[in-house]
Formats: C-alpha cells, structure tokens, sequence
C-alpha cells in the first residue's frame, strides 16, 4: 500500500523534537534518587498502539538556535509524517527575548511544512519557583499559538494543562519533580494531549 508520500507498507513516522523536555529528563526526588528519563514518546507509543514508528531527537540544555541547526539532519533527512517541535524553555532561562525564540520555531515550521513534513507546535510549561519567568512564558507561548493559527499547524497547549488551577499560572507540583522539568505524570499529560488532539484522529 502506497500513502501520499510514496513510503510502500511503512508505518507513518514521527519525530519528537526539542530539549530535555524531549528527552524525558527528571530530577532526582528522595523517591526516585536515580536518574530517569522518560520521554513523553514512550507514552505517545503505547496511546498509538505500535501504529506509528517514533524516533526521539531531543538534547538535554539546547536553545532553539540549536535546535533549528540540527534541524535539517534530525528531522529534514529522516523525512517523517510529523515533527513534534518543543522548545524555548532554556533561552527563557539565558534571558532570550520571546520575540527571537519565535523566529527560531517558526522557521523550523516552515521548514517542515517546506519539506512536507506536518509540524506541531507545542507551548513551553510554566515553571515554579520563579514567578518572574512566568510572564515571558505567556508571551512566547502566545507568539507560538499565533504562528500555528497563521501557519494551519496543529498546536498543543501544555502550558494551560500543566499549569496550577486559578490565577498564579504557576506549574502545578503534580506535573513536576522540580518546578522546571515535568514528573512522569507530566510526560504522560502531554503524551496525551498529542493522540486526543493530534494523533488520535489521525491514527484511527
């Protein structure tokens, strides 16, 4: 059987790509001195039932600038169906202004919808213990939902799912080991967002 693409009995192709978020990073907790890795893709996996072939490029601490210059090998060559795209959360932290980090997705959207490659965009958590980095959290985040409307991509809001219920938009420790990176339950969530928002459908 012969899809759009030309790929004969193959399954669809979908590379999870960012930073540490990607990767499945966890800080070490008193219950789980060890550290873990568990990459929201693994969940994505079992929602999609082996239907799909994920391959996981994420590198722990990169910035966007990073990201979009290994984009060409770890996304463009492989020629996959989609591209999971999340990243910022560490030049929010080296104090890049949200106006540059847009740019630096946007071209890789671009770049994917160029190679005919589906992009999803996915927005940055919120973090806690850092009120202060909250606000340009929101910024980027509306840059990001902004450019996916333009662009006709689909977008995933982990930022609204993740963050504590009310006002303070603050992570919730439910979804966090250490108020940067996500929890295994986080992982899951987002994990889940992407099949009953994106793949789900797709895959049925």
């Amino acid at each position: 059987m012969e899809n759009d693409k030309g790929k004969i009995n193959k399954k669809r192709l979908i590379v999870a790509f960012g930073d540490s978020l990607t990767v499945g990073f966890q800080s070490p907790t008193w219950d789980n001195p060890s550290y873990i890795e568990t990459p929201y893709a693994d969940f994505l996996d079992e929602r999609l039932g082996g239907n799909a072939e994920i391959v996981i490029k994420g590198v722990s601490g990169e910035l966007t600038e990073d990201m979009l210059r290994r984009f060409p090998t770890d996304v463009l060559a492989r020629l996959p169906d989609y591209v999971v795209i999340l990243g910022g959360s560490n030049d929010l932290g080296w104090g890049v202004k949200p106006v540059r980090i847009t740019d630096n997705l946007l071209r890789m959207y671009r770049d994917a919808l160029d190679a005919d490659i589906v992009p999803v965009a996915v927005t940055v958590p919120s973090i806690l213990g850092l009120d202060s980095l909250i606000t340009p959290r929101q910024r980027l985040n509306a840059m990001i939902k902004e450019n996916a409307a333009a662009l006709g991509i689909p977008c995933v809001d982990m930022f609204t799912a993740s963050a504590e219920p009310g006002e303070t938009f603050r992570l919730s420790e439910r979804y966090s080991n250490d108020g940067l990176h996500l929890s295994t339950e986080g992982y899951r969530l987002l994990a889940d967002l992407l099949y009953d928002e994106v793949f789900g459908e797709v895959f049925q």
